[in-house]
């Protein structure tokens, strides 16, 4: 068991039997008190943000993930099929670890994949992913000036706002995790 004078900033604990992604550590030593450290960090199952105060020495538990990189092939109703690229091993996936991120996973995309105690925990896809756009209602000359959005939908089958001067055929850049458009590719 590890105690509290080894947190750090990015470790994983196992906290009231969630795992947690320690975000900052501030040692605390008020006055006359006992020293404490305040711990600011995210569960990984929900991706909440909690903050605790722990006793200078108490004990915690460390926990190691394996990650692994993985290529997506396809989805298959909810859930994702993915190849780990070394050894050709294929595995499914609940939709759950991606969440909405999933919606803009293209075929043949390499997804970081974490894994605790050989089931997986989370999926990490690139921040920002180039997306065609399959589908666009045409816009007015001269609306361009307003700053108005039309929902587009893009290859993956996902809809999002774009700016009215997109069009079908276009390569846009979404933010994979809030499903905002950026901006529009260059050719």
């Amino acid at each position: 068991m590890a105690s509290t004078s080894d947190l750090k900033t990015g470790i994983i604990i196992n906290y009231n039997n969630d795992l947690h992604t320690v975000m900052s550590v501030e040692h605390r030593t008020p006055g006359n008190l006992r020293a404490f450290y305040q711990v600011k960090m995210r569960n990984m199952k929900n991706g909440k943000i909690i903050e605790n105060r722990f006793r200078s020495g108490e004990e915690i538990q460390i926990e190691r993930l394996e990650s692994s990189n993985y290529q997506f092939l396809y989805k298959d109703g909810d859930d994702f099929v993915l190849m780990d690229n070394e050894t050709y091993d294929q595995i499914t996936i609940s939709g759950d670890i991606f969440g909405k991120s999933g919606n803009f996973l293209k075929e043949g995309e390499i997804i970081q994949i974490y894994f605790h105690n050989s089931k997986p925990i989370s999926a990490e896809i690139p921040p920002h992913v180039y997306l065609k756009v399959t589908d666009a209602p045409p816009g007015l000359k001269g609306d361009t000036a307003t700053g108005a959005t039309k929902p587009v939908t893009v290859e993956t089958g996902a809809t999002i706002n774009a700016p009215l001067f997109i069009n079908e055929g276009d390569i846009i850049r979404v933010d994979s995790r809030t499903g905002d458009y950026i901006e529009r590719a260059k050719a």
